[in-house]
């Protein structure tokens, strides 16, 4: 039982020793202010800019199509009107 014990000592200081982090290689990690693109505002940490400083976004999940589903912009030169231009005499059998 003595070995044992002994075992988990030395497993728990390598352990310890392992996770000490170097000195002056790290960004310097502060709270700063994020403004959203409608102007509210929440603290955060981050390694951007200096602390207390704002950050404005230009996109956020309040306003991009890709968060609240609005209709995307498609290109005439897109894939769709690719496909709807090369199949548009197509006839289906069922249509028969």
């Amino acid at each position: 039982m003595k070995k044992f014990l002994k075992l988990l000592i030395v497993l728990r200081n390598s352990f310890a020793i392992s996770c000490v982090m170097k000195k002056d290689i790290h960004p310097n990690y502060h709270t700063i202010k994020v403004e959203m693109t409608d102007g509210t505002q929440f603290e955060t940490k981050s390694t951007w800019g200096k602390e207390g400083e704002v950050l404005k976004l230009e996109i956020d999940p309040k306003s991009h199509a890709a968060w609240t589903g609005g209709k995307q912009k498609l290109m005439d030169k897109g894939r769709i009107s690719k496909f709807n231009k090369k199949f548009q005499n197509f006839k289906s059998s069922s249509n028969n």
